[in-house]
């Protein structure tokens, strides 16, 4: 397995966090980051609630990952 991480998904934080749901229903492991969060815990405010989620996969399951979100995104 590899342990390189890709990003596959930026944006708002409550639908990343859907996306990650998703991603695990389909035996997919990902890592979720709010950067907005992580930032004014540290003491400072960066980014914006529209693009403060971001998900992660490893490299061999990014591909599936990205068709999985495409086609949800393409529903909506």
């Amino acid at each position: 397995m590899s342990d390189d991480l890709k990003l596959i998904y930026t944006g708002s934080v409550i639908e990343a966090g859907y996306l990650a749901e998703l991603l695990e229903e389909n035996k997919i492991t990902s890592i979720l980051r709010d950067s907005l969060s992580e930032s004014v815990i540290a003491g400072w405010a960066s980014g914006s609630p529209e693009d403060a989620g971001r998900i992660y996969v490893t490299s061999e399951h990014a591909e599936k990952a990205k068709i999985i979100i495409e086609k949800y995104l393409a529903s909506r």
